[in-house]
């Protein structure tokens, strides 16, 4: 039987008279983690761009519009570097734990647009200033990790000699189990997204569209303090089984299932993913029933399966072959029936799915965070369904409370 996780005390505010989140340990935290992984890897330094990365590792979020706009050298045995783009640049006073001598301001080419020529004589000059950091530092020799360059990036540091590897995957190292401080977080987005599904139940009712719910449930985020920048897809009727273009007009009738997923909100940064599965206008029937508890029997068996010490093929095997649904490629369901770990990123380590874990099974850990996906139905009639867990001592204990145990009735006539 599946188990809920412990409740947060408090709020999303901040008070001088209660323990809630500590931003600075939990900065601290993370980017010791980092270090130690770097060091165990033998890595002096990286060069990080995503805006998950930076903010892992200093703990400043950014604007994700556009790739290459900021980028931090991160190091094992120093203060990090960073090269922040323009106004953000001149609020450098606001993030007083990063030292004044460590700023630099960005030099970005808009992915190209100001033509090659511009675009090589930019990167040189970001090239050689990256150079510079390391030469002061004496690790010009050095291999540098890197995440998510472009082109022109790599060809001017290959250019004045910078031997570069990805290191993303030393990122997910470091990130793959949680802080105390960043499972509260988790917690915090998991009880926001909460207050979410009341208000959606509650306006739920034949006549609306499906855009009509995402409207209510963007809203419904942002008033109880999520980041902007996630996104409600709903679908309805003859849509919710193969999942299609979402936010659609599509105007909801009688008797119709729709699902929806709240995701990639954050809270700190700390992401949600989570479906649930309604009927509008009525109680569901029998065969809705019976799809739904195949559906939550196959997700409590995954579930179940994690806990400290098992693998990602444990829990696997509890995923439907893509067969099932007269597929002949486990690509055909990926991202639809998988568990991911879940932070400032949405996918990170560990990942549960029968195309990778089978044969390539990562191993559970205290302090996983992690999001699981499942569907069922058949064609024009789908069930979905989608939790968060936090892996204990004891096994996965789920973060959301909103009820999940059977299909809801929402917006009933008569």
């Amino acid at each position: 039987m599946v188990k809920l996780a412990s409740r947060l005390s408090y709020g999303t505010g901040i008070l001088d008279w209660q323990e809630r989140i500590n931003t600075t340990r939990m900065r601290e935290e993370r980017a010791t983690k980092l270090r130690e992984v770097m060091k165990k890897n033998g890595v002096a330094a990286c060069l990080l761009e995503r805006e998950d990365n930076i903010r892992y590792a200093t703990g400043l979020p950014g604007d994700a519009f556009m790739p290459g706009l900021r980028y931090c050298l991160f190091f094992a045995e120093d203060k990090p570097v960073l090269w922040e783009h323009a106004g953000r640049y001149e609020r450098r006073d606001e993030w007083p734990w990063v030292k004044p001598e460590n700023w630099r301001i960005a030099r970005c080419w808009l992915g190209g647009v100001c033509g090659a020529e511009a675009t090589a004589e930019t990167a040189k000059l970001f090239a050689s200033e990256i150079v510079q950091e390391l030469r002061k530092r004496g690790l010009q020799g050095e291999k540098l990790g890197v995440t998510a360059l472009d082109g022109p990036s790599l060809r001017a540091l290959g250019e004045l000699g910078v031997q570069t590897f990805d290191a993303q995957s030393l990122l997910f190292e470091a990130r793959k189990v949680k802080t105390q401080d960043e499972i509260n977080c988790l917690k915090m987005i998991t009880a926001i997204t909460d207050r979410a599904w009341c208000k959606l139940y509650e306006a739920m009712k034949p006549g609306m569209r499906d855009m009509d719910l995402t409207a209510i449930g963007y809203q419904a985020m942002i008033e109880a303090g999520a980041e902007i920048g996630g996104v409600v897809p709903f679908f309805s009727g003859p849509s919710t089984f193969e999942r299609g273009l979402a936010m659609t007009d599509r105007i909801i009738q009688p008797g119709d299932i729709v699902y929806g997923d709240i995701t990639n909100f954050g809270y700190m940064g700390y992401k949600t993913c989570l479906y649930r599965t309604f009927i509008v206008g009525r109680k569901p029937n029998q065969k809705e029933k019976d799809l739904y508890k195949r559906l939550l029997d196959n997700q409590n068996a995954i579930i179940e399966a994690i806990k400290p010490g098992a693998t990602t093929a444990d829990a696997a095997k509890h995923f439907k072959p893509a067969g099932t649904w007269g597929y002949d490629d486990e690509d055909r369901v990926f991202t639809i029936e998988i568990g991911h770990g879940i932070g400032l990123f949405l996918y990170e380590p560990p990942i549960i799915n029968r195309l990778w874990s089978l044969k390539h099974p990562q191993t559970f850990e205290v302090g996983n965070v992690m999001a699981i996906e499942s569907r069922d139905g058949e064609p024009g009639l789908g069930v979905r369904l989608e939790d968060m867990i936090v892996v204990t001592e004891k096994g996965a204990e789920l973060l959301s409370r909103f009820p999940r145990d059977e299909i809801i009735a929402a917006g009933e006539i008569g």
